[in-house]
């Protein structure tokens, strides 16, 4: 599957199955577009009508161009078959019963009050309550019992807002660490906090233990104080940001992300990116919003022309700060057109429900920290394991060729189906699409190629 775009100054096509990216000229780019549709003397034909008026285009030029187009195709790199599907089921056959991270809701419960919340304001359609070390102890030697051969294994600790319960965060981490050894895993944390709690002491441990460092900020002041309020509806963006700033500078270059939503009322996030960079951040994710239908904050159709052209103009940025020598990296933007995602990646997607699942306070498993709440998604439990079989064969199934959407979309291989939470709470099945998410997923890749493209050329150039 061919996809042709025009972005950034340059013709590119893009050959899905091969993973293939052409930068082309314009004749090369319109012999492609007709390749699957015409003969060679009727495109060389077209071509010669078109190109007449170029006095630097000859008839030759456009028989040779058409010929390096030929062999592209006889190489297997343009309009090469889909030889993947056969392999989708048997590929994650191969990590059956293999968990490889968790998702540990420490704290069911927030001291944030945003509207937006897809996880009502950390109790997730439920009652409020903390996890405490016996059952996350419990959780820590599930993941270790399930991982098999697996060393690094994966921990986020998630709320809510996790540093409400600090200390059993404090004591779980002890606690991987002292059977690492004896386990033959690697241990490798993440935290995701609103910053309200965060202090000297926050700072150095998460500095110390965690991989990496999730902060949530929203970019404006008037964008992060509209929604990301506390209970007396006062704004938390000056309580925050300097101790981000000060937990950033911190970190010494070890990982983070600034990560805000845009919604309905900030769809020129580019703005808020913005003012992300003028505070000295440079690790940078803007997610779109998860709401239910018909929320105020919900994206509307008329917003998404808009948020597509932020898109592209997020792109433009990041190369005009290149320039500059201020380089940042945009989360959606993070792709490697040499050695990317491995084939079972590209089919599979993130493995919720398989290789990754969330723990409530209570221990109870969930495919993914969006599934949390919604009772029919209980896995099981730690103790007990996956129980309910019927509904990880669900996931287990959930490739992209499960979707019947994906079948005929050029960027199916990047994003493996999408996610399945989105799905689900779109169409009511995880195997259905998110259409709206779709489109802005595909744009954002469609950045990135470019982007990527722009940075190769460039120090080819030097």
């Amino acid at each position: 599957m061919v996809h042709q775009y025009k972005l950034g100054g340059y013709n590119i096509v893009l050959d899905s199955c091969s993973g293939g990216v052409h930068v082309v000229d314009e004749v090369a780019y319109d012999i492609i577009t007709l390749y699957r549709e015409k003969n060679r003397e009727e495109i060389i034909a077209a071509m010669n009508e078109k190109y007449a008026s170029y006095e630097d285009i000859s008839k030759e030029d456009i028989e040779e161009c058409y010929d390096q187009v030929t062999s592209l195709c006889e190489s297997g790199k343009l309009f090469s078959p889909d030889t993947f599907e056969g392999m989708a089921g048997h590929l994650k056959e191969k990590t059956s019963g293999v968990i490889k991270a968790l998702c540990l809701h420490v704290a069911h419960t927030c001291n944030l009050n945003c509207s937006y919340c897809f996880a009502s304001q950390g109790k997730y359609h439920g009652d409020r309550a903390v996890m405490s070390f016996e059952v996350g102890k419990q959780a820590l030697d599930f993941l270790v019992a399930n991982s098999g051969t697996r060393r690094n294994l994966e921990v986020d600790f998630f709320g809510g807002e996790p540093l409400m319960n600090f200390d059993v965060v404090k004591q779980l981490v002890a606690y991987a660490r002292a059977i690492e050894k004896e386990k033959g895993k690697n241990f490798r944390f993440t935290l995701t906090t609103n910053g309200m709690l965060v202090d000297d002491d926050v700072i150095d441990f998460a500095n110390r233990e965690c991989h990496n460092v999730v902060l949530s900020l929203d970019g404006r002041k008037e964008i992060h104080d509209r929604y990301r309020v506390d209970y007396a509806g006062r704004g938390s963006w000056e309580q925050i940001v300097p101790k981000f700033q000060k937990f950033v500078k911190e970190r010494g270059g070890k990982g983070y992300y600034m990560r805000g939503t845009f919604t309905h009322a900030n769809p020129d996030f580019l703005k808020d990116i913005q003012t992300m960079l003028d505070l000295g951040f440079t690790e940078l994710s803007m997610e779109p919003v998860v709401c239910a239908p018909g929320d105020p904050s919900e994206l509307t159709q008329e917003d998404l022309p808009i948020v597509l052209d932020q898109y592209e103009k997020l792109a433009e940025l990041m190369l005009e700060r290149d320039r500059e020598g201020r380089p940042f990296t945009f989360y959606h933007y993070m792709i490697d057109l040499t050695g990317g995602p491995c084939i079972y990646k590209r089919i599979s997607g993130c493995g919720s429900g398989t290789e990754y699942m969330a723990v409530t306070p209570w221990g109870d498993l969930y495919p993914c920290h969006q599934f949390v709440g919604e009772e029919k998604f209980k896995l099981g439990d730690i103790w007990n394991g996956v129980t309910n079989k019927p509904i990880q064969c669900d996931f287990a199934n959930c490739n992209v060729y499960a979707r019947p959407d994906c079948r005929d979309c050029w960027a199916k291989l990047y994003c493996s189906g999408g996610c399945a939470a989105n799905a689900y709470h779109s169409t009511g099945s995880v195997t259905g699409v998110y259409k709206y998410g779709c489109e802005l997923f595909r744009k954002r890749m469609e950045c990135a190629i470019m982007v990527e493209i722009a940075r190769t050329l460039s120090k080819n150039e030097q």
